[in-house]
């Protein structure tokens, strides 16, 4: 085999389809989030502002943060120094543990370097806890949690996305003495729907399920304390394993479980995983605990993001563009082309020096692929100005009219 042959055709096919992804070289500007400065290819610089971030509250940019951050690194040094088991435990992971388990209600909660390995580990480490599990997940899953079901070996059944009917049928055709888990997301991160925790947990209970739910898009961004839409809902004591990230609200680095002590010591002592993975860098904990820690005091940022996000789907409607609102943060405007929505992506950046990453298949269907903007509270009135006005001139003066650009 010609490898170098082979690798060419790989990446060949994606630029031919429109899907070949291009990394955009940032730097962040302490205290100036959104703002930051894109190099270009030349090596000449241009201010732009960041609107496909994930640091959804600007806590990447936090005193509070940063604060705990240099606090911690300033006393222990970089790394952690190894695993959890050999010597990688120290009071900042503890601690950040301690708070996220206060924020979810649980007894206990469990670090990992990423949400993506905390789901892949532990919903593929589940079987062995629990013999004959079959694993129901939803359709639109993130790829973590199909990755994690996937590798577990054990019978799993997907259901349509949101299709309790379609839930249902599967639970009934199943024997009713298996144990059962359901895994599904608070939040969809690509469309901004929820997914309906309440009548899930109730399918649940009637067929002696447990409920597995990904809060990785809203923890810190919904209800009273930012323990996700589960709060939001008073739904977080029907639900067994929460998951959720530090990386995107919170504006550090790392993912976790939540759940019963017994659980998290059954995952802690089984799951690869965890078991082999170096520890989160101390100071990297510190941050994220000081970061929860200040979002449960702090519904004020929480109110602004929401009205921040009103403010720019109301706008992106009054353009007359298609967008998706469900009533979420998350702002998908529809372009249904890999090469139109990439054209577009680049002409906001060159023109206008907005920032936002095309999303094509596979992360989105083939004929939905869009622009996903993640309005913070510190998106302003006059960054939102600037890219209602840059939408506004693109669609309707590109040399792709409205209905090309569309679909």
């Amino acid at each position: 085999m010609d490898y170098t042959a082979e690798l060419d055709s790989a990446l060949q096919q994606l630029h031919s389809e429109g899907r070949y992804r291009t990394f955009i070289d940032i730097e962040r500007q302490r205290g100036h989030y959104p703002h930051a400065v894109w190099t270009r290819p030349d090596g000449t610089q241009q201010p732009i502002t960041v609107w496909c971030g994930n640091d959804y509250l600007g806590m990447g940019q936090n005193p509070v943060v940063l604060d705990a951050m240099h606090e911690a690194i300033d006393a222990t040094g970089a790394g952690s120094g190894g695993t959890r088991n050999i010597s990688g435990t120290t009071v900042y992971h503890k601690r950040l543990e301690a708070e996220l388990a206060d924020l979810h209600g649980k007894e206990a909660a469990l670090l990992f370097t990423s949400a993506y390995i905390a789901n892949d580990a532990t919903l593929s480490t589940l079987p062995k806890l629990f013999p004959g599990l079959i694993i129901y997940s939803d359709a639109l899953n993130h790829a973590s949690m199909i990755e994690g079901v996937r590798r577990n070996g054990g019978a799993k059944r997907i259901f349509r996305h949101n299709d309790l009917d379609h839930l249902r049928e599967l639970l009934e055709t199943d024997d009713p003495a298996a144990p059962k888990l359901i895994a599904f997301e608070s939040l969809y991160s690509m469309d901004g729907d929820f997914g309906p925790i309440e009548a899930i947990c109730d399918l649940a209970d009637e067929f002696n399920a447990l409920t597995y739910i990904d809060e990785v898009h809203a923890v810190g961004m919904y209800g009273p304390r930012g323990g996700g839409v589960a709060e939001r809902d008073r739904l977080m004591h029907r639900i067994d394993i929460i998951n959720a990230t530090l990386a995107k609200a919170y504006g550090v680095m790392g993912g976790y479980i939540a759940a019963s002590e017994k659980m998290c010591d059954a995952i802690r002592s089984y799951a690869p995983g965890f078991i082999f993975t170096t520890s989160l860098p101390p100071a990297v904990a510190a941050g994220a605990a000081a970061s929860v820690a200040h979002l449960k005091r702090a519904p004020e940022i929480r109110e602004t993001h929401q009205t921040q996000a009103k403010i720019l789907k109301t706008r992106l409607k009054g353009l007359g563009l298609p967008i998706i609102d469900h009533g979420s943060h998350i702002v998908p405007v529809i372009v249904g082309d890999p090469v139109h929505t990439k054209m577009i992506s680049d002409m906001l950046l060159e023109d206008f020096s907005i920032y936002v990453q095309p999303i094509n298949f596979p992360t989105v269907p083939r004929g939905t692929e869009r622009l996903r903007f993640t309005p913070s509270p510190v998106h302003g009135p006059k960054e939102i100005d600037a890219l209602v006005h840059a939408m506004d001139s693109l669609w309707s003066h590109c040399a792709l009219n409205r209905a090309e650009l569309a679909g």
